[in-house]
């Protein structure tokens, strides 16, 4: 079967039913909901951005491009990325045609958060801020747009979702690839059973996913970075420039790389997290198990991948299947289908979409997000969902650390070991409190 990419104009094409959380494609005779897809009403949202580095550059870029957005205030641990932001704000307001005003700036956080001018944040700081800064927004009353993966730990995950509905915030989570059409398509035949019974599911996050010790040589801080604030809850860490890369504004230079805190066990958790936020997040989607999850995760052994088990018999495995990029493979008694960024294949001609120049461009998640502000109501990707989808990611880590088969149970959110259990969380330092 050849494979079959997809553009924006066809993307645009579907429709959103909010409720389930699914996405219907008209194209392929689906019934459509009775709003177009994602109103983009022009009543005022006023953002703040809360971690102002490599993904808020291209986060900032996509809002303000939606009509009624406007971009307020910015907020991060190192002074010259604070700089690169309020210019990249005036830039994109100048190019718009829009009045140039300066966004404020802040050293802390929590003041933005008390900014009475800001009705919701982009949280875009690494993953284990981002419970804390979360919670404080919902606290302070904010809407958030939170980067993935949810938290850093599961017990994060928990009291981000009670806080988030005890304070009546929206959250959506930046899994965009549930705005695209290819991985929609994918979920809704699995969903509908068009593959049968679905008896493996194949995901792939990359080489070595695991996160590994923290073994950066010790550098020089840089002028401007407070590196306490940037630890925040870690206990103490050496600094090294690819944990935050550095930037320059003359000449302009911006980071050569993502930020490595990603690939360590102290400070992230590796691809299981980093991609795995992604691909398993779409294989949960598919399987209808988003707010439940697998009952078993099984360590990686000799030729043998790491594996989860769910309740109904369906494994998921994590291995490098028949294609090199990141991605889902659906296996069920009737066919397969494969799906990645840009690409979609089936075993099954009928369930086949037509090709396209792989042109797709990601975004439309983030226009959800304003008008779930606007609206009210919960986004493509709400908390539970995004609790869930990390949780497998995180788990997966456990099983690995750990080495031995683990039982799960994602209602009750623990294992049935009562040493995994100690590993949901860590012991704040430096005075801080999850709750």
């Amino acid at each position: 079967m050849s494979k079959s990419s997809f553009s924006r104009r066809k993307f645009l094409g579907a429709s959103l039913l909010t409720g389930a959380g699914m996405s219907l494609l008209p194209q392929l005779g689906f019934a459509s909901s009775a709003q177009p897809l994602f109103q983009t009403a022009h009543e005022r949202v006023r953002l703040g951005f809360i971690g102002v580095g490599r993904q808020a550059m291209g986060l900032l870029n996509n809002f303000m491009k939606i009509p009624g957005v406007e971009v307020v205030a910015g907020a991060d641990v190192y002074a010259v990325k604070r700089d690169r932001f309020a210019l990249r704000v005036k830039k994109n307001q100048s190019e718009a045609g829009k009045p140039n005003v300066a966004p404020k700036l802040y050293a802390d956080y929590r003041e933005l958060l008390a900014n009475p001018e800001v009705d919701a944040v982009v949280i875009a700081s690494p993953d284990h801020w981002h419970a804390l800064m979360a919670i404080d927004a919902c606290r302070a009353k904010k809407d958030i747009y939170l980067e993935k993966p949810l938290t850093f730990t599961i017990k994060e995950g928990q009291e981000l979702v009670k806080s988030v509905r005890a304070n009546g915030v929206v959250l959506a989570v930046g899994s965009m690839q549930r705005a695209a059409v290819n991985f929609q398509t994918a979920a809704l035949h699995v969903q509908k059973g068009r593959l049968g019974e679905i008896n493996q599911v194949l995901v792939y996050v990359g080489e070595n996913p695991h996160p590994k010790p923290y073994d950066l040589a010790q550098e020089a801080l840089p002028a401007g970075l407070d590196w306490q604030a940037w630890l925040g809850p870690l206990p103490k860490l050496h600094f090294n420039d690819l944990l935050n890369p550095g930037i320059t504004l003359d000449p302009e230079k911006n980071e050569a790389a993502w930020g490595a805190w990603r690939w360590y066990k102290e400070t992230g958790g590796g691809l299981m997290t980093d991609w795995g936020a992604h691909m398993f997040d779409i294989a949960q989607w598919g399987l209808g198990m988003d707010r439940n999850g697998p009952i078993e995760v099984i360590p990686a052994s000799g030729t043998a991948p790491l594996t989860y088990k769910y309740a109904n018999g369906t494994e998921m495995l994590l291995t490098k299947y028949d294609e090199a990029r990141a991605g889902v493979k659906f296996v069920g008694e009737k066919g397969w289908i494969n799906v990645s960024r840009g690409n979609y294949d089936t075993s099954i001609q009928e369930l086949q979409i037509g090709k396209e120049p792989e042109n797709f461009t990601f975004g439309a998640h983030h226009v959800d997000f304003i008008d779930c502000v606007r609206k009210r109501k919960d986004p493509i990707v709400p908390v539970e969902v995004g609790h869930s989808t990390c949780t497998v990611c995180t788990i997966g880590n456990i099983a690995h650390e750990m080495n031995r088969p683990l039982k799960w149970d994602p209602i009750a959110q623990e294992f049935s070991d009562p040493d995994a259990n100690t590993k949901l969380h860590y012991a704040y330092q430096n005075g801080y409190s999850l709750i």
